[in-house]
């Protein structure tokens, strides 16, 4: 017995062992497979020539390439065990941000001085292990559950930092940069032209939808009737639709006096608003909906028993409590409408669409990156700052629950 006791006392003090943790195991193997067998970047002579794939011992000098298997040798494992979301956070930053060294790193050392046609572009290792990094600290820091306004400061640093990288030059050997060069005079046009489609698109929707949503959720005929209709229109695949538009449009110009000085044409930014506004208008007809039918029964019976009228119980109690989930509809469509957006150079609604069919068309992956990050980057900002709204009406519209 006394044996026994003796073994179970060396047993308990024993160092307990991490565990593995799964997913932390799986951002810990796609860092290690894009870095060790797949290629960091591709160096090519011109644009257009074929170029050679380059792993990151071969594109890095050799102080740069050390720190960096020294550094992500260190993280990978790390984020394969059970640890701290905080640690997992600062692991998974440490590791963007020497992916993003490592990316001027290799150009500059793979540039030679003036020349102005080489092109370095990132390959899928790269790619692959800055997927892998983020997905860890994304991870991390949705474990912490940061305040909204923390999450609003983080995406500010971010940014900064990013902007501030931007304006160093230290990247300006990447060819995405050489492409942006190109055309620095049409890209502030383009990403405006982007944003206010995608932006106006969901105003215009959220001023249609919202306002059909109350009028037709009384009527269970009307209400089944509106979202039949939508819901058909949510089948249309984009690219039909887009076409789909321009004759119609087209003829509006020709025959309605005035309207073609209005931009009201077959091609153009008209198709392309129209669509994004049909397809936004489900999502938010159908979330407001869905909020106010989640208002409490008793909630309700309480306004009506301090003499509220119908219209003083929808505009101060029911519409501020769906709020959260009408929000939540205005970002499914946000981020939908930022990505549709894309599709607009296709008709001449410009756009960031431009640069990614003009890639596509000359068989240039870069000036499609050129197109294609900064609708990732508008898109994941906006549904983070929709994120932290979101949450933030969440708590006042508990406030208002007795």
């Amino acid at each position: 017995m006394s044996g026994h006791m003796a073994a179970q006392a060396r047993a308990g003090s024993r160092p307990a062992r991490t565990a593995a943790d799964p997913l932390g195991s799986v951002f810990a193997a796609l860092l290690g497979l894009g870095l060790l067998a797949l290629p960091l970047v591709t160096a090519r002579p011109n644009r257009i020539a074929l170029g050679t794939p380059l792993m990151a011992w071969s594109a890095l000098p050799l102080g740069q390439a050390l720190a960096l298997g020294a550094v992500l040798g260190s993280v990978a494992p790390l984020l394969a065990l059970r640890i701290s979301p905080g640690l997992r956070l600062a692991a998974g930053s440490a590791a963007l941000g020497l992916l993003c060294l490592a990316a001027g790193w290799a150009a500059d050392h793979l540039t030679p001085p003036g020349d102005r046609y080489g092109r370095i572009s990132l390959d899928a290792g790269w790619w692959l292990a800055f997927a892998a990094a983020g997905l860890a600290a994304g991870d991390g820091l949705a474990r912490l559950r940061p305040s909204p306004a923390l999450r609003i400061g983080a995406l500010a640093l971010v940014a900064a930092l990013v902007g501030l990288v931007l304006r160093s030059g230290f990247w300006d050997n990447l060819s995405v940069l050489r492409e942006y060069v190109g055309r620095s005079d049409t890209f502030g046009r383009e990403v405006r032209t982007h944003a206010g489609l995608a932006l106006s698109s969901v105003a215009a929707a959220a001023l249609v939808g919202i306002p059909a949503a109350i009028l037709a959720r009384p009527v269970p005929t009307l209400r089944a009737a509106l979202l039949s209709v939508l819901n058909v229109v949510q089948t249309i695949p984009s690219m039909a639709l887009f076409g789909m538009l321009i004759a119609p449009l087209a003829w509006i110009g020709r025959t309605v006096p005035g309207v073609a000085d209005l931009g009201i044409a077959g091609i153009g930014a008209a198709p392309a608003f129209v669509a994004l506004f049909a397809y936004a208008l489900l999502p938010v007809t159908a979330a407001t909906v869905a909020g106010l039918d989640a208002v409490p029964g008793p909630v309700r019976d309480a306004a009506r028993g301090v003499g509220m009228t119908d219209r003083q119980r929808l505009a101060q109690v029911e519409l501020p409590l769906a709020l959260p989930a009408i929000l939540t509809g205005l970002r499914i469509v946000l981020v939908q409408n930022i990505g549709l957006a894309v599709i607009a150079g296709l008709v001449g609604g410009g756009g960031l669409g431009v640069y990614v069919f003009q890639g596509i068309s000359q068989n240039a992956g870069d000036l499609v990156l050129l197109g294609a990050l900064p609708t990732v980057v508008m898109a994941s900002g906006a549904a983070v700052l929709l994120d932290a709204v979101i949450d933030l009406s969440r708590g006042r519209a508990a406030d208002r629950i007795p």
